[in-house]
């Protein structure tokens, strides 16, 4: 069984303490974080500056603020076509943006950063796959 690149560099993040704003390996990074450090250690520099953003972002603006930024740099899919490796996005809660991302490790699970708790890979229960809203595959790199 061939593991996707992306799944096995989100592993070497597990055990990651959750801070917000952060996004170093082994150091501490939230859940765009940890996106954020996928996409430096598999392309190089990260394809734009982030601004700081406060805990309550999504709800503050209510634009899907994290759904536009997968568009200008992931591939955007269907997201019940996810697969291991894919960027996932969900809503807390149904009228408010998605402001949660993790990595799919698998059908079945994640491997994400979540508040008081370090970088874990998780069942993809009910709860979550309800909340899911957006999907982004990762781009080739450049050779």
């Amino acid at each position: 069984m061939i593991i996707d690149p992306i799944t096995v560099l989100a592993r070497g993040w597990i055990g990651t303490p959750y801070a917000h704003q952060a996004s170093v390996r082994g150091v501490a990074c939230d859940c765009l974080g940890l996106v954020r450090g996928i996409w430096r250690e598999r392309f190089g520099a990260e394809p734009q500056s982030l601004p700081a953003y406060s805990k309550d972002w999504a709800e503050a603006g209510l634009e899907e603020t994290l759904a536009k930024a997968g568009r200008r740099h992931l591939i955007e899919i269907n997201p019940l076509l996810f697969d291991d490796g894919d960027v996932l996005l969900f809503r807390w809660k149904p009228h408010l943006p998605a402001k949660h991302c993790g990595i799919a490790s698998s059908r079945n699970t994640m491997i994400h950063a979540q508040e008081g708790v370090a970088v874990s890979e998780v069942a993809l229960s009910k709860w979550w796959l309800s909340r899911l809203a957006f999907a982004f595959r990762f781009p080739e790199p450049d050779i």
